[in-house]
């Protein structure tokens, strides 16, 4: 008998990431998509100095929570398909 997988709450992924950019995508179990996203911010916080970090840090951000809330759906939509058919 298989376990039924844990759905994902959109909203908490998305708030996560609004919190620290990528820790929705390891709510999600994207480790290895959350961990970049973490690595891409901390340079982009680093490139503040320079000026281009205040363009590309928020678009990041942005990116992230959006990205976060998305794969929650899609995690779930495919486990539902997967599981009540």
């Amino acid at each position: 008998m298989n376990a039924l997988p844990t759905q994902k709450s959109p909203g908490v992924s998305a708030v996560l990431s609004a919190l620290i950019n990528g820790l929705g995508q390891i709510y999600n179990g994207q480790i290895l998509k959350g961990v970049i996203i973490m690595i891409l911010q901390l340079i982009n916080g680093a490139l503040t100095v320079i000026l281009i970090g205040y363009l590309f840090l928020p678009l990041v951000w942005l990116y992230a929570v959006i990205d976060a809330y998305r794969s929650a759906e899609k995690i779930n939509k495919r486990n539902f398909r997967k599981y009540n058919m």
